[in-house]
């Protein structure tokens, strides 16, 4: 602007009036596409959903929603992140799931909220799984395991559960990486389980896994294989940690919804969306070999030591079927996973790349986690594949 101005000096008034009127239309134009992708997905999630269901688009906030909630049942809870524990370093109880014996509000991505009863120790099964005297299942991953954004029976442990005829649990929960994984296996898997599923998700649980490495409780885990919080006799504690967490989060929820609208607004003069869609090539997504594979090798042999067979799910992201995709990571991930003589469960190839559409499979087909049919297809192969190996 300060080299047109300057430029605008040496010009004469008709094509300095027609300098303006581009630069304005430029800046419309832009402001215009900024716009548009910013409001896309949510106009296409509730325009889709009416036509699809005949109703409205649950559009309030989960805070909205928990309020709503809480006026008829005052225990409902919100789900609490292992991760939102990291921040205090000082505490020496690093809760693995969230509050027990409660209904609890997931997320929103298919037109309504998805809330679970959680069970005794704070993840997403029916209580009664755990007094089962053999385990078919057990899972590990992070929300599309936890079960994000459906209800049951239509997460996975549910549709396994469903075709087995038999018991499956599920430890996921969102935001895990693989060394919160591994840390789960380590508090919760039991004698009777024949199964561990191992998810992985190559959208974020590279970057999670960094994050995980910086925290102490969890590095034990790797340097000392007796290590344990014993967090199944801990649920009490666990339960207070959680609900203080939670607490602190609806108590900055005014101030929460304050920066979000500031900014939403800062990034909309920023022209973030159309800088990220058109120019950011950046990927945080670095693959950290060596502890991945120590990581993966410590589960493998805790799985083995236990009886139990071992595989490794590989879970696609949104955007490999939507824009250019650096599948290095992916290869490199394989190869891994291949060297450690782990079974490889690769959902991209054995179901979303024998989709037309793989886009189908997701909400909308907008970002997000899968929707139902999604969830069953994934579901399905993963109990033919392990089916078949017995």
């Amino acid at each position: 602007l300060i080299v047109i101005a300057i430029i605008s000096f040496f010009l004469n008034e008709k094509i300095k009036s027609l300098l303006i009127k581009i630069i304005l239309f430029l800046f419309f134009f832009v402001y215009l596409i900024e716009f548009y992708l910013i409001s896309y997905e949510g106009f296409a999630r509730t325009l889709t959903y009416y036509f699809k269901e005949g109703k409205g688009y649950e559009a309030r906030s989960i805070m909205d929603k928990y309020n709503n909630l809480k006026q008829k049942d005052s225990q409902v809870k919100l789900i609490i992140r292992p991760q939102s524990h990291f921040k205090n370093t000082e505490k020496k109880l690093l809760p693995l799931s969230g509050i027990s014996n409660s209904q609890t509000i997931h997320c929103n991505e298919n037109g309504y909220y998805s809330i679970y009863q959680s069970d005794r120790y704070g993840f997403n099964n029916p209580d009664s799984e755990w007094d089962q005297k053999e385990i078919e299942y057990l899972l590990v991953g992070d929300s599309y395991v936890h079960s994000a954004c459906v209800n049951r029976p239509n997460d996975i442990t549910s549709v396994l559960r469903t075709l087995s005829n038999k018991s499956a649990l599920n430890l996921g929960y969102g935001g895990n990486g693989p060394l919160l994984q591994y840390a789960g296996l380590r508090e919760y898997l039991s004698k009777n389980v024949k199964n561990v599923l191992w998810f992985y998700y190559e959208g974020d649980d590279l970057f999670n896994l960094e994050i995980s490495l910086k925290n102490k409780i969890l590095n034990k885990y790797i340097n000392d294989l007796n290590y344990s919080q014993n967090l199944k006799k801990l649920q009490p504690a666990i339960d207070n940690l959680n609900e203080l967490n939670m607490s602190i989060k609806l108590k900055n929820n005014e101030k929460y919804d304050s920066e979000i609208s500031k900014s939403k607004i800062t990034n909309f003069i920023k022209l973030y969306s159309s800088r990220s869609k058109f120019f950011s090539k950046s990927d945080d997504k670095v693959l950290n070999k060596t502890e991945f594979s120590k990581i993966l090798a410590l589960a493998k042999n805790l799985a083995l030591k236990n009886n139990s067979k071992f595989y490794f799910v590989y879970l696609p992201e949104y955007s490999r079927y939507k824009d250019n995709y650096d599948n290095t990571n992916y290869r490199e991930v394989k190869k891994i996973v291949k060297q450690l003589q782990i079974p490889f469960i690769d959902i991209h190839t054995e179901v979303f790349e024998k989709e037309e559409n793989p886009l189908n499979l997701f909400p909308f087909k907008l970002s997000g986690h899968l929707n139902v049919d999604g969830y069953k297809k994934v579901s399905e192969k993963i109990y033919k594949l392990t089916s078949d190996n017995k």
